[in-house]
């Protein structure tokens, strides 16, 4: 058994766990997001109401012991995929598979790519997710004695965003302050929640877990599509920057394409999340598309 560091290979079975989609669990993530999309109160076109498709985003880090490598210093999300094959209901129980199916270096870093699978009881396959997790090669640092910081962070090339010529979708606004910060990375201290732990981990404050990006994302694409982001949604993210703790963020996203799938159409967006301050910094950035 991996215990932060090696060996650990691809192919590697990380964790296999069982949830149930609880309506405390629905109404404390729609609360923390302040997410109140009619699907998730009443009748659907699924024949009754659902679940946020993203409840259980956090499950990759279920066990990080079995797949983390050994230097925590510094280490990053780097990259999330997302694909929603059917919805999640509410009093339904899932089945979950957590999986090692990549690993790579690039430039300083070393990467892990984790999938995983949420089926119902009867095997079928409810939402995807391959996280991609960043850690340093060797631990280095920037002059502050932080691997990353307010200064180190904004020196990142700005990325142009949202320059194509298709409409844009109504945006999501979110104000990440301590508290939706312990809502979503929970209860435990750690990075993610507490100020003392980041520094720990080499950060001068508390970095939001980058899998919140995705979920406002996920929110974004819902209130535009419904059916068809909870039935066939994709989402493809970089996280780009730091995000820390009291910034307020914005999801936005503007149409590419639309292609023909089967009867059906598939529409492509530009998504990218920033922050509100003067250079709009870019959080994350990519893709999502959605059946029309």
């Amino acid at each position: 058994m991996n215990l932060m560091g090696e060996p650990l290979r691809v192919g590697d079975l990380v964790q296999v766990d069982e949830r149930e989609v609880s309506p405390d669990t629905v109404a404390f993530y729609c609360d923390t997001f302040g997410d109140r999309h009619a699907y998730y109160a009443g009748e659907t076109p699924f024949g009754g109401a659902i679940a946020p498709p993203l409840l259980y985003h956090s499950e990759v880090y279920a066990n990080v012991p079995r797949w983390y490598l050994k230097n925590l210093v510094g280490n990053l999300h780097a990259a999330q995929e997302w694909y929603l094959f059917a919805p999640l209901r509410p009093g339904q129980r899932v089945r979950t598979r957590s999986t090692v199916i990549e690993r790579y270096r690039k430039r300083d870093r070393d990467y892990v790519v984790n999938e995983v699978d949420c089926a119902d009881e009867a095997g079928r396959l409810l939402v995807r997710g391959r996280t991609h997790q960043s850690f340093l090669a060797e631990t280095l640092e920037s002059g502050d004695g932080f691997v990353v910081d307010e200064k180190t962070a904004g020196k990142k090339r700005r990325r142009p965003v949202g320059e194509g010529a298709g409409p844009e979708v109504e945006p999501v606004e979110l104000f990440v302050d301590r508290e939706v910060c312990w809502r979503f990375s929970g209860p435990g201290r750690n990075y993610h929640t507490d100020p003392e732990e980041a520094r720990k981990f080499g950060f001068p404050n508390i970095v939001v877990q980058g899998m919140l990006s995705t979920c406002l994302v996920s929110q974004l694409m819902a209130n535009a599509f419904g059916e068809g982001w909870f039935a066939g949604g994709r989402m493809t993210l970089k996280l780009t920057n730091v995000l820390w703790a009291d910034e307020r963020i914005r999801a936005r996203g503007k149409v590419q394409e639309e292609v023909l799938e089967g009867s059906l159409r598939r529409r492509s967006l530009e998504v990218w999340v920033e922050k509100d301050d003067p250079e709009r910094t870019v959080v994350s950035v990519g893709s999502a598309n959605a059946l029309v």
